[in-house]
């Protein structure tokens, strides 16, 4: 009876830990020192059609101090790959230093997909984000809704949870988003640490947001 108590005080005492730890890494706003480090990587996430052709804006506005650039793209994905090696060749003219890398995750959640079936997907999509997000170790995660970002921010949120880097969640609603946030929104709404969105209709329902007008 004694050492069952003893193992439940334990296990008490560790999930707490485990909780103060999880809410003390989603109340730090600490940003990459672009400018003391001279670069900051950063991982962006890339999904079929619209998705893609925003964040692809997104990345041809950012300056050249974020290096390296990895894509992730969803392995059901047969367009996005040649729209990044467009985007990257007009960036890196002259330049035979290599600046980005692709990958390739199982996609989390197909368009009208069940939710039932959405749940197994997402965590079997989790077991490959894992280990290439502590491979890649980013400075930052970059991402505006697909349903793959879900997997590889979670993977990125448990990397500061076990201590082991601290890596910045932004996520950019997308500009066809006016008046409710989109499933992956709504679930990296307070996980995230900047969250934009591109409508002031959604500012008023989310005070968290931030509204700096269109983006894309």
């Amino acid at each position: 009876m004694g050492l069952c108590c003893g193992v439940a005080v334990v296990v008490f005492a560790l999930g707490c830990i485990l909780i103060a730890r999880i809410f003390l890494v989603l109340g730090r706003n600490g940003a990459p020192k672009v400018g003391r480090r001279g670069s900051a990587s950063v991982l962006v996430v890339l999904g079929s059609g619209g998705h893609t052709t925003e964040i692809l804006r997104l990345m041809d506005s950012l300056s050249a101090s974020y290096v390296p650039r990895h894509y992730v793209i969803a392995n059901t994905d047969k367009i996005s790959e040649e729209k990044v090696r467009i985007l990257e060749a007009s960036r890196t003219k002259g330049n035979t230093d290599p600046q980005h890398t692709i990958h390739w995750i199982p996609r989390s959640r197909e368009v009208c997909q069940s939710w039932t079936s959405s749940v197994v997907t997402t965590v079997y999509s989790l077991l490959y984000s894992i280990p290439l997000v502590f491979q890649l170790k980013p400075d930052m995660v970059l991402c505006n809704g697909p349903g793959t970002c879900v997997p590889l921010c979670v993977s990125a949120l448990l990397l500061g949870i076990l201590g082991m880097k601290k890596v910045l969640i932004i996520y950019v609603e997308s500009i066809c988003r006016v008046e409710t946030l989109s499933l992956s929104g709504k679930i990296l709404y307070n996980l995230s640490d900047y969250f934009f969105v591109q409508w002031s209709v959604l500012q008023k329902k989310y005070p968290k947001a931030i509204y700096l007008g269109r983006l894309v």
